[in-house]
């Protein structure tokens, strides 16, 4: 699919879409759970309906009410299926894997696209002390477990992601007969621990945090079960691009967002706050806009983004609007999304004028000169398409983005909410 975006002035109300973090969590959740967990506000993108498909693979039941929530019911994991395939979502992948093996049985865990190509050999050191057999391609995918997993003390990296830190912790709360702990190096996104934290508190599990450096994971004798309710939060990620297009194209409202939320992508507001942008942060929603009449251009910034490095992608566009060079550190987190996110933006702002220069950690974009509408390509990649588009809003003539389609792995409404902000955008089949 293309999508043609001309120059807009934007305006209206939106609601965030809701966050796959969050919803993903709460499928692992609610999968661990015997019973029923009924889930508000339920995510329909790629990534959220890859999870229901794994959970329901392992023996989950999935029913979608006329309200639009959803109810999962469960006795115990009890695989369905010798194979679960896991999209390409990185968080189902690294979270999901270590919970499929606590049970005693062969399964293959498998994905697509880019997730074939992410390094997993985590797995290949780490599941051999846990008494988990494991066959992997090579230490990537697919890959081969037998289990069951046998909680002990052990010590991790977590330099390359979090989300392996995430999978041993719903796996190890739920096998755990005693105390154990996890000691973690070089934690990174540190933000999506504490939403893993905050699901597990929900639905019953005793962790605690001995300052991000371990993690024990006390047992529970034995959790009730009564149903549990879980609402899905709004997406900061994906309403990042929303809260940018705001600040470089129009003045428009976004509400569903938590400013007390744990998701570490909440930080986009430190960088638009940074640059200028006219900025109103409430409780149920925010406003904002370009800086007021007669005040400077948006102004260069500097953010930290080592530990939510999927804000990499509005960041870039934001800065090319800002009247100086913005640098951004993390860059190395960038290597192994859904593309080498690093070079696919330099190469696709370079289309349409604006110079990005990587120098080991960090990444400067020299922003403020007119951006010129092009012809772009979302690398298959969710967020270069859509920071790509958002770009698009003030700059000289069109720009057309090649398959556009790929913002459907985490925020499939996103060109529609556009067009609702009064864009001018076009879908083309």
């Amino acid at each position: 699919m293309k999508v043609v975006i001309k120059p807009s002035i934007i305006n209206g109300t939106l609601i965030a879409p809701t966050s796959k973090s969050s919803m993903q969590r709460a499928c692992a959740a609610a999968l661990l759970h015997d019973g029923e967990t009924v889930i508000n506000n339920p995510g329909k993108s790629n990534d959220d309906l890859a999870a229901l498909d794994i959970i329901q693979k392992l023996g989950a039941t999935v029913t979608e009410n006329d309200n639009g929530k959803i109810a999962i019911t469960t006795k115990g994991i009890q695989p369905v299926s010798g194979e679960i395939n896991c999209g390409e979502s990185g968080l189902s992948i690294r979270m999901f894997t270590p919970i499929v093996a606590l049970v005693d049985q062969s399964i293959t865990i498998n994905g697509a696209g880019s997730l074939l190509k992410r390094p997993m050999d985590f797995f290949d050191e780490i599941f051999p002390q846990l008494g988990i057999e494991i066959v992997s391609n090579n230490g990537m995918l697919p890959i081969k477990i037998k289990g069951p997993l046998q909680p002990k003390d052990i010590a991790i990296d977590g330099s390359l992601s979090s989300q392996f830190l995430t999978g041993l912790l719903f796996a190890f709360a739920k096998a755990a007969t005693q105390p154990v702990t996890i000691t973690v190096n070089n934690l990174k996104s540190k933000p999506y621990i504490d939403l893993t934290l905050q699901v597990m508190k929900h639905f019953g599990y005793n962790v605690e945090n001995n300052s991000y450096e371990s993690f024990t994971i006390n047992p529970i004798n034995q959790l009730t079960n009564k149903p549990i309710n879980y609402t899905v939060e709004g997406d900061w990620s994906g309403a990042a691009f929303l809260l940018v297009a705001g600040a470089i194209a129009g003045k428009i409202v976004v509400k569903g967002l938590d400013p007390f939320s744990t998701q570490a992508d909440k930080a986009i507001l430190q960088a638009i706050i940074a640059s200028g942008a006219t900025i109103s942060i409430e409780e149920k929603q925010i406003e904002i806009a370009p800086p007021v009449t007669g005040l400077p251009a948006l102004k260069p910034f500097h953010f930290n983004a080592t530990d939510c490095p999927d804000l990499f992608p509005p960041l870039v566009a934001l800065a090319a609007y800002c009247n100086g060079t913005s640098v951004i550190e993390g860059v190395r987190r960038l290597a192994h999304k859904e593309s080498n996110r690093g070079l696919t933006l330099q190469e696709e702002f370079a289309k349409m004028g604006i110079e990005i220069v990587l120098q080991d950690d960090l990444m400067m974009i020299k922003g403020g000169k007119d951006l010129n509408g092009a012809a772009v390509h979302s690398r298959h990649d969710h967020r270069i398409a859509m920071a790509c588009a958002v770009a698009a809003l003030k700059a000289t003539g069109e720009t057309i983005i090649e398959e556009a389609e790929a913002i459907n792995k985490s925020y499939p409404n996103f060109y529609q909410h556009l067009q609702l902000l009064n864009a001018d955008v076009s879908l083309i089949n």
